[in-house]
């Protein structure tokens, strides 16, 4: 696991790492920092080729959003805002914005996808 983090980021260091199962998958959130001092966390699946990286997360401020990610933002939450927004690169290149509302900080709200230049209000949770 430690080598697939390394190819993907350089010089990460490993805070925290917690063990969760979601139906048959098994994943590991491994924390951490990078040498400049943000935040990261790489959620890894265990596989029977070996653990993958199948997304990397970090918490934003809102007006680090990309406009059009804001703007859907702003109307899904009915012009409140999220609490919390965490950005998830995918694998596969896109881009989802988790956002939770205020006292549910465990399992986000709504879910905006960014992929190939569309921006998507997601209608359920995404996989990972």
């Amino acid at each position: 696991m430690s080598r697939a983090i390394a190819a993907e980021r350089d010089g990460f260091t490993v805070e925290e790492v917690l063990r969760k199962v979601r139906g048959d998958r098994v994943y590991y959130d491994v924390e951490g920092t990078l040498p400049d001092g943000e935040e990261i966390e790489f959620d890894v699946l265990m596989e029977l080729t070996g653990p993958q990286i199948v997304e990397i997360q970090r918490d934003l401020e809102f007006a680090d959003l990309p406009a059009e990610v804001s703007t859907l933002a702003l109307e899904t939450t009915g012009g409140s805002g999220p609490v919390r927004i965490i950005e998830s690169v995918q694998t596969d290149g896109a881009v989802i914005y988790e956002l939770f509302r205020e006292g549910a900080p465990s399992d986000p709200a709504w879910e905006i996808r960014v992929y190939g230049g569309q921006v998507e209000l997601l209608g359920e949770r995404s996989i990972h």
